[in-house]
Parts: structure tokens; sequence; C-alpha cells
């Protein structure tokens, strides 16, 4: 993984996660499966111009889901954590 796009594929943004933005200035990204926490830490950095502190990840399992006769999983992806310093903020999260 060489490309900072290629390794940050999204915010996921839920109650919980915007929770998190105003409480402990954490912000939540899907990523690629095969990165690791430098790779997410340095894509950040270059993408949004910030200073990030700590990035925890959590591999999502998929869900047995039903609709109808109909089953399936949904898709397995991998979340990021990223803790940025005071007074760092990322405006693509503001609404």
């Amino acid at each position: 993984m060489t490309k900072a796009f290629d390794i940050i594929q999204g915010p996921i943004i839920t109650e919980k996660s915007m929770s998190l933005k105003e409480n402990f200035n954490k912000y939540t990204f899907k990523v690629a499966k095969s990165a690791n926490k430098i790779e997410i830490k340095n894509a950040v950095e270059e993408i949004f111009k910030v200073k990030v502190l700590s990035v925890a990840t959590i591999n999502v399992l998929p869900k047995h889901k039903r609709v109808g006769q109909h089953e399936g999983f949904t898709p397995a992806y991998k979340k990021a954590i990223v803790k940025l310093a005071d007074g760092n903020k990322i405006d693509a999260f503001e609404i």
C-alpha cells in the first residue's frame, strides 16, 4: 500500500463515532484490510494535514442477514479509530 487514498476508504459516521469526535477528538474511518497502524497514521496525516497521536484498529466481521427467502452476509471490513492532537480537527466530519 503506497497511496494514502488507497488506505483510507471513507469515514464512518454513526452516533457513536460522532460522540467520540465531540468528547475525545477521535475520528473513525473505514480502511483497507491489509493496512497497519503506521500506514493508517501516515495516510491520515498526509490527507488531512493533522497530527495523529494514536490509532486503534478493529476487524469488523460479517453479519448474517436475511431478506425474505434470500440469505447472505454483510461485507467484512477494517475500522480505524484515530486520536488527534489537541487543536487539530478534520473538517470533513463537520455538519
